[in-house]
């Protein structure tokens, strides 16, 4: 049977600049697909599954986010100060006093249907990667996995890997062990003056030392909104599905 899951963490501190006029000024979490904002529909997804606590790494206009404690007594804010000089892991490790427990990890920019978090939830593995099939969405995230389903690579260039199991949507599940690991493969970096790697970076830096589960999930509906492009699939394919499929 699976750990039960109490905290979940969202990355949601960059500045979005590829949505441009679309974020009304808002951080991308902001924008609103079906008249409710991905981080809203986040946030009452996770609520809907048991998660208690949802600590949210800030960075870009975190006022936004600082409000949402206000609804939602369930989330807690902190600012990355050096949002816009870092990439993600770094928000990660702005948070990582906060986290003391096995926690789920997203991204902030993502549209997902609730069988993400089930899939994750549900599996008896400690440290879960999820992965869906194909999107050909642009700026895709590519998976290789070795033979027992664990996490060997992780690119954009599909050429760096030796094959594709999947892409990475963004929602994990990881043990405190997991955690300290990439704090400890961060810290490393950030004494070598390198602060903008992000938590997929610290994922495969540590993925020989601490197995992480590939868990391909094959007609996932989701999607990352990133450009205006991605938020035209969102509308006119991920949204409906999600829309559906909720219904039944």
């Amino acid at each position: 049977m699976a750990k039960a899951i109490d905290t979940a963490v969202i990355l949601a501190a960059g500045l979005g600049s590829r949505l441009g006029d679309l974020k009304k000024n808002k951080p991308k979490a902001f924008v609103e697909v079906g008249g409710a904002t991905l981080i809203d529909r986040s946030i009452q997804l996770l609520i809907a599954k048991g998660i208690n606590k949802i600590i949210i790494g800030t960075g870009y206009l975190n006022e936004a986010f600082d409000e949402l404690t206000h609804h939602y007594q369930q989330v807690v804010t902190l600012k990355n100060p050096i949002y816009d000089k870092t990439g993600s892991m770094y928000t990660l490790y702005v948070l990582r006093k906060l986290i003391t427990e096995p926690f789920l990890l997203l991204e902030g920019d993502l549209l997902y249907e609730a069988a993400a978090i089930d899939q994750v939830l549900d599996d008896e593995n400690d440290n879960i990667i999820l992965v869906s099939d194909a999107t050909f969405s642009g700026d895709e995230v590519f998976i290789q996995s070795d033979s027992q389903g664990l996490l060997e690579g992780m690119s954009k260039d599909k050429s760096k890997l030796t094959h594709i199991s999947g892409e990475l949507v963004g929602v994990s599940k990881l043990t405190l062990a997991a955690l300290e690991a990439m704090v400890s493969f961060a810290e490393k970096q950030y004494n070598e003056h390198d602060f903008h790697i992000h938590y997929e970076d610290a994922l495969v830096g540590v993925s020989k030392e601490v197995p992480l589960h590939v868990k391909v999930v094959e007609d996932l509906a989701w999607c990352e909104i990133d450009d205006p492009s991605h938020l035209q699939r969102a509308l006119s394919v991920v949204y409906p599905k999600i829309l559906t499929r909720s219904l039944r």
